[in-house]
């Protein structure tokens, strides 16, 4: 595995189907304070809604405790899902966070919403058609805001002049072209759209244009990860995710099942394939198998830092699984 590529970690808050939100948010905190200790880079949260299994619905206020509990590690949204907000109220929020933690803060945008067309529509207490083709504009709004420029005679308090760094987030070719021609970071979600990796890297790569914030293309890759002492126990560590995103699928999001649940639920053929297709896309084993999986991702995509999600049902496997990839970079 390449030593010089950092590692960052991707936090979903997963709520277990026997357990409650207010465990995972501790989790996230506890896992926050491990993988800094373990010299991970940067700890993001992502913004889902309408999701039982989810608990991060509000990453600045789950940033905002992180925050308090690390002391190096950058932290960030990975990502504020762009058209449910104002950008107003994001760029208040994200320009306290670094306000308050200057220097740590990334503020990593996405252009979906992350969820329902319902639950979208209440978010944005708006009942006329939803659209994203105004991204671009909601972006330059956002960005004006922390530099004071035709922003409309407002001033974001404490916003203004208290920028954290700005990402753009996708799973397709279209944040790719954007976050290039802007010349932004792109952090692209290999964990759900693994098969729009290198087309999607290769557009950011040739549209880039250098900015004041970049001067070269700087990609992440997030990839799911779930590292165990041995391959046959990682892939059962697998099992209730997997059923996890398979029930996703099929527009009955749930918590997480517990591994006898998992095992339990009746599989049809198209399951089994599917769930097959999606562990496929994912890096699964002992320590060997999850380190020739890191290298083999890295060299294909030639990414500058891998961002790794691992969501398993016993919070200290997940544990486990950080401390073993972050063994193979000693």
């Amino acid at each position: 595995m390449p030593t010089d590529v950092p590692l960052s970690v991707l936090d979903l808050a997963p709520v277990a189907s026997d357990s409650t939100e207010t465990a995972a948010l501790r989790n996230s905190l506890d896992l926050a304070q491990r993988t800094e200790r373990l010299g991970y880079h940067r700890y993001w949260v992502a913004e889902h809604h309408n999701m039982p299994g989810i608990a991060s619905s509000a990453p600045a206020v789950l940033l905002a405790h992180i925050a308090m509990a690390t002391s190096t590690l950058r932290i960030g949204s990975g990502g504020v899902m762009l058209p449910n907000h104002p950008p107003l109220v994001v760029a208040e929020q994200f320009g306290m966070l670094e306000a308050l933690h200057p220097g740590r803060v990334d503020l990593g945008i996405g252009r979906a919403p992350g969820t329902d067309q319902v639950t979208a529509r209440a978010l944005r207490r708006s009942t006329g058609p939803l659209s994203v083709d105004d991204f671009p504009e909601q972006l330059a709004e956002l960005s004006n805001y922390f530099t004071g420029r035709d922003s409309n005679g407002i001033t974001a308090v404490p916003a203004l002049g208290n920028q954290p760094a700005m990402w753009l987030l996708g799973s397709s070719g279209y944040s790719a072209q954007v976050a290039g021609m802007l010349g932004l970071p792109f952090a692209f979600a290999h964990h759900f759209s693994s098969e729009n990796t290198l087309p999607a890297l290769a557009l950011y790569r040739e549209r880039f244009q250098p900015s004041a914030a970049l001067a070269e293309p700087y990609a992440m890759v997030a990839a799911s990860v779930i590292c165990a002492d041995d391959d046959e126990t990682a892939r059962e560590l697998a099992q209730p995710g997997a059923l996890q995103f398979l029930q996703l699928r099929k527009g009955t999001p749930g918590r997480m099942p517990t591994p006898a649940e998992a095992a339990a639920y009746p599989y049809t053929d198209m399951d089994r394939l599917f769930i097959d297709d999606r562990l496929d896309s994912q890096i699964i084993g002992g320590p060997d198998t999850v380190r020739k999986g890191i290298a083999d991702l890295l060299a294909a995509t030639k990414a500058d830092e891998l961002m790794i999600t691992t969501n398993v049902y016993d919070h200290a496997d997940r544990i486990r699984s950080y401390e073993l990839v972050a063994k193979e970079r000693e």
